[in-house]
């Protein structure tokens, strides 16, 4: 795919590489989709900052991942703003488009409104999970909460658990009841790990950082000029649309050699069912689901994710229902 294609760019996340760095990346540009993620709830300001950050960061590090698997970001802190949790499913085929959803809670009498936003998490850990699939063990990983932003966080993530120098820079705004937001990554190719020894890295509390991964002269002067260039990224450039992506790339890193390849589209997406409610609630004995049973003798279950509300009957459900055993 040249620089200069012209595609639509909403909902869309780009890889590219540099070849004169050893640098590989993702431009990523959520409007519609970041829109669909909100409007399911009715977040305080502060919530809707900490959710559409986690989002922008889950397309970007999700499209990684295989076809069929889905990688999950959770934040969970002991502030008022206890949990962040997202979900990247990749394509099932190639071409489809990948899907994303994701949802908060807090403790709306603790939480601050008009406060700063990530210094609500408190205390807690970042953390990413990928499903690889029936039959496959899942993966997880995660480091405590770090620095003064999501984006900290994932970038203290990938130097302590994978051992990779990875950058992100985010942009996202509300206007007229409408999101445009986007962002960019950057991650030195992966390579055999130079943090063979010592008792800890130069980041915040001893964790390892992206200048502890780089052990040659050329690797540290690669990085850094790749960072440089990116610290000039204008907001307007990332949340578009007047920038193309493939534009804002060529002013960046014109001289890295910038190489893209296919955009991934995406959509928001919810893999709530009936069928999925009812299986989880297979394991329950009869006298567990009479506890879960209202007054008006229903069993009654809401995605949190996108607010479908779901009611059964209490006879279908649990181990002792017809069908479970």
């Amino acid at each position: 795919m040249s620089l200069g294609s012209q595609i639509a760019w909403d909902d869309t996340i780009l890889p590219f590489q540099l070849d004169q760095a050893d640098v590989r990346g993702r431009v990523v540009r959520l409007d519609g989709v970041l829109d669909n993620v909100l409007e399911q709830h009715n977040y305080p300001d502060a919530i809707e900052t900490l959710v559409a950050e986690a989002t922008l960061l889950t397309a970007l590090i999700g499209q990684t991942i295989k076809l069929r698997w889905k990688l999950s970001v959770q934040v969970r802190g002991d502030g008022p703003a206890r949990l962040i949790a997202t979900d990247y499913y990749a394509p099932a085929k190639e071409g489809e488009p990948g899907r994303i959803r994701a949802y908060a809670s807090y403790d709306e009498e603790r939480l601050d409104p008009n406060g700063e936003a990530f210094p609500q998490i408190g205390r807690g850990y970042f953390a990413i999970l990928i499903d690889q699939g029936q039959g496959m063990k899942p993966y997880s990983g995660m480091t405590p909460i770090a620095g003064a932003s999501l984006s900290d966080c994932a970038q203290t993530y990938f130097a302590q658990s994978e051992q990779l120098p990875t950058r992100f820079i985010l942009s996202f705004q509300k206007a007229t009841d409408m999101w445009r937001a986007g962002g960019v990554m950057l991650q030195h190719m992966p390579k055999a790990s130079p943090f063979a020894q010592g008792e800890g890295g130069s980041g915040e509390d001893g964790l390892l950082a992206a200048e502890d991964m780089l052990n040659s002269d050329d690797d540290r002067e690669n990085w850094s000029r790749a960072n440089i260039l990116l610290d000039t990224v204008q907001p307007d450039e990332m949340i578009g649309p007047e920038v193309q992506p493939t534009e804002m790339l060529a002013r960046l890193f014109h001289e890295e050699g910038p190489r893209v390849f296919d955009p991934q589209p995406v959509e928001f997406g919810c893999t709530c069912s009936a069928e999925r409610v009812v299986e989880s609630l297979s394991i329950y004995s009869a006298k567990d689901i009479a506890h879960m049973t209202t007054e008006e003798g229903i069993v009654t279950a809401d995605c949190q994710f996108c607010g479908a509300h779901y009611e059964f009957d209490p006879k279908t459900l649990g181990k002792d229902a017809d069908g479970n055993g």
